[in-house]
């Protein structure tokens, strides 16, 4: 069975470019440019990882990121975080599993993917 990435990316080139790779590597996606309904889509959608797009590591910023991993129904769900923010790596003490600056090696992105659904049963 192919795994289910979402991506949610307000960068609508970036988000075509990533649609282009992982569907190329197999994966089923769902593409989001906003945050809208995300948790709905999720119940239904069930991925096995999450791509997240955080322009900045504020509260606000980071806010999806954490309610994605203490929610029951998706704390198990890898977060991987998408971001050109400087200090990004702070996110990933705050709630994303891994992090991969913008802009991103596209091998790279798909080793830290492959790395994540490892965890996933």
């Amino acid at each position: 069975m192919k795994k289910r990435i979402l991506v949610v990316e307000n960068n609508k080139d970036i988000l075509e470019l990533i649609s282009l790779i992982l569907t190329e590597e197999g994966y089923e996606l769902s593409l989001f440019t906003n945050e809208t309904d995300i948790f709905e889509h999720i119940k239904t959608f069930e991925p096995d990882a999450i791509l997240l797009d955080i322009v900045k590591p504020t509260l606000e910023g980071t806010e999806l990121c954490r309610q994605l991993k203490e929610a029951e129904g998706t704390s198990h769900i890898p977060v991987i975080v998408l971001s050109t923010h400087p200090h990004i790596q702070k996110v990933k003490e705050i709630c994303a599993d891994e992090i991969v600056p913008k802009p991103f090696d596209i091998d790279s992105l798909l080793e830290v993917l492959q790395e994540q659904l490892k965890n996933v049963s």
